[in-house]
């Protein structure tokens, strides 16, 4: 009974942290963006800039003790492991569950969104079945015998793991969930449907008698219903108290605003344009590739001189440094400005290109596999005619 129930939480536990290591490992940056969060709330910013190697290693480990424990390897060690990782995770879920602080913990990346609450369900129920491996590792029997073959086995999987979540932040994630995908139509991603539920909220009054003294707290609904407005002994002190009761629809981006320097708005403009428009992404001038900056200033001159393309780039940064960037990288696009939010969500790169036509995103590349302007030419530019 004890073998097999042990059987059972190894099983579960070594998929889930392989799921969960492999999903974030396929956006490194989206999960380093998330600890980032983590790092402000605690006060630790002096590995704000470690982030996303920070990411990529507890990623690579959870791959590793999640495979380790499916191949019953080193099971002292991966119980171990596997503990004081859970309880690391579970007190960051529990944390930002009861203070309020981070809205969505990461635990699956982008691809499965997480309520703090339902993040610390989550681990409660994974720590409950590590602790059943903990108090068994020694009935764990390894599938490999051979003490060489079992060493050669991490390496290969520690490799892979580490070598998964370079490759992703190197060029662009395997799989993108985000609301900039390839084929999403950004205009309609930021409009509410007809008809679409709305937020529903719940309204708590309280109350005083003004005779007795007596307190008590009613809902909306309790106080019409009830008509205890009609009795004037009683009256609503303090604030009325809102409370969000069941979600309604809510659009995938809400957080898209372009400008120019003086705060005009051209959203509609730059993100509907019937015709294709080169989109360069550089959330951070600061930190952005300036060889890939030259790269795409000859990209943006060739698609303006043949076909007429706007070239825009999109930053964070403020108009004055956008300015001092400008000279310095002799930009021939526009500079239009954003908040950095949605920004490093369109592409997971310093400087990325998106190319855009109807408000669809026709693709998108990371700077470190720019297109030449002939492939550009020849595959979109030559067929939109």
């Amino acid at each position: 009974m004890k073998k097999n129930l042990v059987i059972v939480c190894r099983v579960l536990v070594g998929l889930l942290f392989i799921f969960s290591g492999l999903i974030k490992q396929n956006d490194p940056l989206g999960f380093g963006y998330k600890l980032q969060e983590y790092f402000e709330v605690f006060h630790m910013m002096f590995l704000y800039d470690y982030a996303t190697a920070i990411a990529i290693l507890l990623c690579a480990l959870e791959i590793i003790l999640g495979a380790a424990l499916l191949l019953g390897l080193r099971g002292k060690q991966v119980a171990w492991g596997l503990l004081l990782l859970i309880i690391f995770f579970t007190f960051l879920t529990f944390y930002s569950a009861y203070f309020d602080v981070v809205r969505t913990c990461g635990c699956f990346g982008d691809a499965i969104p997480l309520t703090p609450w339902q993040s610390f369900s989550k681990d409660l129920v994974l720590l409950l079945l590590i602790l059943v491996i903990f108090f068994n590792w020694y009935t764990i029997r390894p599938l490999i015998h051979s003490g060489k073959a079992q060493d050669l086995s991490l390496i290969i999987i520690t490799v892979l793991a580490v070598g998964f979540g370079l490759y992703t932040y190197n060029f662009l994630p395997v799989m993108d969930f985000l609301p900039y995908k390839t084929g999403k139509n950004i205009p309609e991603q930021m409009k509410v449907p007809v008809g679409a539920p709305q937020d529903e909220f719940e309204i708590t009054y309280t109350l005083k008698n003004k005779k007795s003294g007596e307190s008590k707290k009613m809902t909306d609904k309790e106080y019409l219903k009830t008509e205890i407005w009609k009795d004037t002994t009683w009256e609503i002190v303090g604030e009325p108290e809102n409370k969000l009761i069941k979600k309604g629809f809510e659009v995938k981006i809400k957080d898209l605003k372009v400008t120019d320097a003086f705060g005009t708005d051209y959203t509609k403009e730059i993100f509907e344009s019937p015709n294709y428009n080169l989109i360069i992404v550089a959330y951070d001038l600061g930190k952005t590739n300036l060889k890939a900056i030259g790269d795409l200033n000859a990209l943006a001159i060739n698609a303006a001189e043949n076909y007429n393309i706007r070239s825009v780039l999109l930053t964070s940064a403020t108009p004055e440094a956008a300015e001092k960037f400008r000279k310095g990288s002799r930009l021939p696009m526009e500079i239009f400005y954003c908040d950095a939010v949605p920004l490093k969500s369109m592409v997971r790169a310093n400087p990325g290109l998106m190319l855009i036509k109807n408000g669809i995103v026709i693709n998108k590349w990371h700077y470190h596999l720019l297109p030449s302007y002939t492939h550009l030419d020849h595959d979109y530019f030559q067929k939109g005619r």
